[in-house]
Formats: structure tokens, C-alpha cells, sequence
């Protein structure tokens, strides 16, 4: 969710897109002949962009034309040619120069201090909202500001305020937690950088039922991140789980071995061992001991 105010006047470096210039945009959008992809700093996500020359190479700094404005991105894979599908798409504008890779540094530290000056006037207002970061578009014609709250927070009087002290488009964007954990990075459970700082794109729904599926222990606190939402590697395994344990029974599920009625107390999916027991009785067995009829070689 983000909310957005644009000041009545516009500096001089900022350039104003009048309805038939944005028209114009879209139609030469299709008449692309390669289409590159680009990542950005601050995601692993890759996006398209057109272009007519078909000589950026991977590692290139290019500047693109993005629904928030003039932005620096990476090409991460080569050009392809483009077939038009009836989506717009935006263009690389140019292979990035000297001034703008010192442009972009400058902006980096304007945006530290603009965060300075965004928390001073949270503080100020006695909103209940926690600034995570800040950025600048590359022409500084905006400057967005990220954040997480709890509650819905009112915040027109801050728009007014940043407006009037930054001159520029003020863009306030509200994240979830696992948004926020993937910006700020951390060590997971593993020991290992988590999942969503390092490699992935989007955020998949986490089900409690993958949790009993591997029979892991319904602890939530150790089977939620940092975000304190479950853990997305949860799903990693999921699909391989549900294969391993088709057609078995469920835990606690009553079963007859050498004639004796045993209970199911814990099972091994990957090493297809379970343990049965009775008042009398404890065994540990092979899956196919139990289950001769089930084929287990495939799995």
C-alpha cells in the first residue's frame, strides 16, 4: 500500500508527462525490437524492459524508465528479440555513465539524511509507523519512504510537511513484516542468510499443514522467522513430503503387526522407518516390514 503527493509546482529538472506524451509512451512501447532484463539493488526480482539495440551485456548499468521514475538497474541476462504480447512495457533509456553512477551515490546519502528528517517528524506527529528506508528516484523528482505499522495511520499532515521541506514527489509505501525482513537481512535458524534477503522474488502463502505434513513439532516459535510469520523453506519440501507419505496412515493411527494391535507414534519419511507400540510392546520397523502391499522403491 503506498500513498503519493505531488506538489502543485514543478522544479525545473523535473520533467511532466502530458496525457498525449504518456499515450505516445505506450504506443512506441510496442515497437521494441529487443526486450532486456533488469534487476534492481534492492530485489532479486528480474524485470523486462525494450530497447532497439541488442548490445547491453550482463553486468551492464542501464537507465530505465519505471512506473515510480528515472531509475538504475543491472542487466542479468542477455537481449532477446521481442514479441509483442499487448503488454506495455518501458524502455531502457541508456547505458548508464560516469555521472549517473555519481549521481545514484550522491542520492544514497541524501536519502539517509531525508531518513533523519522523515523520523523527526514521525516523532513529531506521534505517529505509531517504523521508517525502514529511503530512495531516491535518479532525477530526485521523488523520494520514497517505506515503512511498517500495525494500525492504519493517518498520515496527510507528514505528506504536507516532507512535501514542504523535500520540494519533490513524496511517495509513502507501507510494507508487511516479511517485506521488512527481506530489506533488512538476518541470519535464519540455519545459520544462514534467510531465504527472502538472499534469493527469493515473491512471497508464497505458508501453511501450518506443511509443518504437520513433515511431522515437525507445532512449535510456532521455532517455526517462524524473524518476521515472525512461518518460515518460508517450509515449502521447499512440501511436495516431496506429500509423495513419501501417500498412502500411509496418520500418526496415531492404530495398525495390526504379528497379530497384536499396535499404535503409530512417530515416523521417518526419509529414512521410511516408524515405531509402534502397545502397553506391552515398543517396535521399530522398516516401512516395508508393516506394509508389504505398499511399493516403496519410487519414492
Amino acid at each position: 500500500m503506498s500513498y503519493e503527493h505531488k506538489p502543485h509546482k514543478t522544479n525545473a529538472h523535473q520533467k511532466q508527462h502530458t496525457p498525449k506524451e504518456r499515450k505516445e509512451d505506450s504506443k512506441s512501447a510496442q515497437s521494441y525490437r529487443y526486450v532486456a532484463y533488469v534487476s534492481f539493488s534492492e530485489s532479486k526480482k528480474v524485470y523486462t524492459f525494450g530497447c532497439d539495440v541488442n548490445t547491453y551485456k550482463v553486468g551492464d548499468k542501464v537507465i530505465v524508465e519505471t512506473i515510480r521514475g528515472l531509475e538504475m538497474g543491472e542487466i542479468v541476462k542477455e537481449s532477446e528479440a521481442f514479441f509483442s504480447n499487448g503488454m506495455e512495457i518501458k524502455p531502457i533509456l541508456r547505458k548508464a555513465t560516469e555521472k549517473d553512477l555519481k549521481q545514484v551515490k550522491e542520492n544514497e546519502e541524501k536519502a539517509k539524511k531525508a531518513m533523519e528528517i522523515c523520523r523527526e517528524c514521525i516523532q513529531k506527529l506521534h505517529l505509531d509507523m517504523n521508517l525502514i528506508e529511503a530512495e531516491y528516484t535518479l532525477d530526485c523528482s521523488k523520494i520514497i519512504f517505506v515503512y511498517v505499522a500495525d494500525e492504519r495511520v493517518d498520515f496527510r499532515e507528514l505528506l504536507k510537511e516532507l512535501a514542504s521541506i523535500f520540494k519533490c514527489r513524496i511517495e509513502l509505501r507501507q510494507i508487511g513484516p516479511r517485506n521488512k525482513s527481506k530489506i533488512i537481512g538476518g541470519l535464519g535458524s540455519c545459520g544462514m542468510e534467510t531465504c527472502c534477503s538472499r534469493f527469493l522474488n515473491d512471497f508464497e502463502v505458508i501453511s501450518i499443514n506443511m509443518a504437520k505434513n513433515q511431522l515437525l513439532a507445532l512449535n510456532i516459535q521455532k517455526l517462524s522467522g524473524q518476521c515472525g510469520k512461518l518460515m518460508c523453506c517450509l515449502r521447499y519440501e512440501d511436495s516431496q513430503y506429500k509423495k513419501l507419505r501417500e498412502g500411509l496412515p496418520k500418526l496415531n493411527s492404530q495398525v495390526e503387526y504379528k497379530g497384536q494391535r499396535y499404535r503409530i507414534t512417530s515416523m521417518n519419511v526419509l529414512l521410511q522407518q516408524v515405531k509402534i507400540e502397545n502397553k506391552e510392546d515398543v517396535q521399530f520397523l522398516d516401512f516395508k516390514e508393516l506394509w508389504p502391499d505398499i511399493d516403496f522403491s519410487n519414492r
